[in-house]
């Protein structure tokens, strides 16, 4: 079963639980994803990488309106902090450092022998894209350019 097949299986048990909240979360990412799916053209065939690529864009999103919401909306902080935690079920395992660095040393040594931070991220960047958070990703490579 495809990722987004089971996307749309939760949906609807929440919808049969009569759990709006989880509902609405699923069916915006579902949402989403239809919508990528459409504009790239491959409306039929929605594959796991595209489901992953949206729920990650959509991970970021909510979590900067956690960030950007005022402390005095308590409400709207907890709607949107359960929204993220619905939607990072469905997330991809991110890598950790020590993968990461791993990872690295393994395929992208020469490029790292360079000490050039911006070459080196120009190469890893597409590698990596989903499968770890970029900010820790320039966080190692800084580490690795000194």
């Amino acid at each position: 079963m495809s990722k987004f097949e089971n996307l749309q299986k939760d949906m609807i048990a929440a919808m049969k639980a009569r759990d709006k909240a989880r509902k609405d979360a699923i069916s915006s990412v579902i949402s989403d994803i239809k919508k990528v799916a459409i504009d790239s053209g491959n409306r039929d065939n929605i594959g796991d990488d595209l489901v992953d690529q949206v729920i990650l864009k959509s991970l970021k999103t909510v979590k900067e309106q956690i960030d950007t919401c005022p402390d005095d909306r308590a409400e709207l902080k907890a709607e949107y902090q359960f929204r993220y935690d619905v939607i990072n079920e469905y997330a991809p395992a991110m890598m950790s450092e020590d993968e990461i660095k791993a990872f690295l040393n393994e395929k992208f040594a020469d490029v790292i022998a360079t000490k050039n931070k911006g070459a080196i991220m120009k190469e890893i960047m597409p590698a990596l894209k989903g499968k770890a958070d970029g900010k820790v990703i320039n966080m190692i490579v800084a580490e690795l350019c000194k």
